[in-house]
């Protein structure tokens, strides 16, 4: 099975959309460039660094039909987007505890989309993440039900030059590989509204069985820079079960950003005979 894919027949994701009354677009929260506050205690502390935005634009229905039940793809001026991002996880905490020795730093590489859950809660949806960790892969799947796949990566600074590189080692049914090279250029002092739309994410979904489940996170604002350069071979948006990208990437980059997470909360539905709406769209 691939990471992040639902494997049911088509009809029973459709038959479970059916069920969900789903919010108007005026509904659907909009997107905010600061977070909002973290309800509670962050259950891990890390920084991503060296961080990379690579975004290609799809159909809707192309990302919808990879998403279960209760999950709406999230389109900017009618168009999805699926992302490669590369960074560095730096310093992972649980809780108040220091940071993890060995284990608190590694190279991900993911890849996503942006969906909205049956509340009009903006969020990311991971179709894969690939580490270098063993068991940082054991106990993400487990903990945080995402769809942790173990990687040999690399890593590589120069001046303004950063490169990474990852090959799937498991799942073995699912093979995967990327080469990441790009240049950082000049920090962005008016962040448009697709990179606001593209960035300023404050909360996940991911799947456990039939239950979705909602996590916030909370850091400073992106320092977004831009990309001067750069240099992609890559399949694992491919592996995720998604077409080839097409048409031009949009790049950005950011040297990194404090994070705390959140725990895990159970998405409730909303049922009712209701029809649905088409993709959740902003503008």
């Amino acid at each position: 099975m691939q990471p992040g894919v639902d494997a049911r027949p088509a009809r029973v994701l459709d038959e479970r959309r059916r069920e969900v009354t789903w919010p108007t677009r005026s509904a659907i929260e909009p997107i905010l460039p600061d977070p909002p506050p973290l309800p509670g205690r962050p259950v891990l502390r890390q920084r991503w660094a060296e961080l990379a935005y690579f975004h290609w634009p799809y159909e809707p229905a192309a990302v919808e039909r990879l998403l279960p039940g209760g999950v709406r793809v999230d389109t900017f001026d009618g168009t999805a987007w699926v992302g490669l991002v590369p960074f560095v996880m730096r310093d992972v905490r649980v809780g108040p505890t220091p940071p993890v020795p060995y284990l608190g730093t590694f190279v991900e590489i993911n890849v996503r989309t942006y969906v909205v859950d049956p509340h009009g809660r903006r969020s990311v949806w991971f179709f894969s993440l690939d580490v270098p960790r063993s068991a940082i892969v054991a106990v993400a799947r487990t903990v945080f039900a995402l769809p942790y796949c173990w990687s040999r990566t690399d890593y590589d600074a120069r001046a303004t030059r950063r490169r990474y590189e990852m090959t799937r080692r498991w799942p073995r049914t699912n093979a995967a590989s990327a080469e990441i090279e790009f240049t950082i250029g000049a920090p962005i002092d008016d962040v448009t509204d697709l990179d606001h739309f593209l960035t300023a994410r404050w909360s996940l979904l991911t799947r456990r069985g039939d239950r979705l489940l909602y996590g916030r996170v909370r850091h400073e604002r992106w320092p977004l820079h831009r990309v001067d350069t750069h240099n992609l071979h890559q399949d694992v948006v491919q592996a995720a079960g998604l077409p080839a990208p097409t048409g031009d990437v949009r790049a950005l980059c950011c040297p990194g950003v404090e994070v705390e997470v959140g725990p895990l909360e159970r998405v409730g539905r909303r049922r009712s005979s209701a029809g649905t709406i088409g993709p959740c769209g902003s503008s």
